[in-house]
């Protein structure tokens, strides 16, 4: 089973894609009561291991998309306020990350840098 879920994560899922598709399709309710771990400490074990953590990518996407819609409509300021609560978010998340050593200690938060980083 893991190495299903190691081929799963090579093929480009992330790690809920790859719980997900462990769970429907092959019946396994919980990697971690199969395999005795959680799914992403035993795929960094083999090697693979994802270059952000899945949500502090999630949070970027959403940045993303939000700084898209604001350039069509900078007058909606109910998302300009969305929008600086997703990147304190993303700050406090980027600097749990790298105490613990998830994260390179130079990765910094910057809009432009979140577009390259998503695409």
């Amino acid at each position: 089973m893991a190495d299903q879920a190691l081929q799963l994560s090579k093929g480009g899922l992330s790690a809920a894609q790859v719980g997900a598709v462990l769970r429907d399709t092959y019946g396994v309710p919980s990697v971690r009561l199969a395999t005795g771990e959680r799914l992403v400490p035993l795929l960094a074990k083999r090697g693979v291991r994802p270059e952000l953590p899945e949500d502090l990518a999630a949070l970027l996407r959403r940045v993303v998309t939000l700084q898209r819609h604001l350039k069509e409509h900078p007058k909606d300021r109910s998302n300009h306020r969305g929008l600086a609560l997703i990147e304190s978010r993303i700050r406090r998340l980027a600097r749990y990350y790298r105490d613990r050593k998830l994260l390179p200690e130079t990765w910094r938060y910057t809009a432009s840098e979140a577009v390259l980083q998503v695409e």
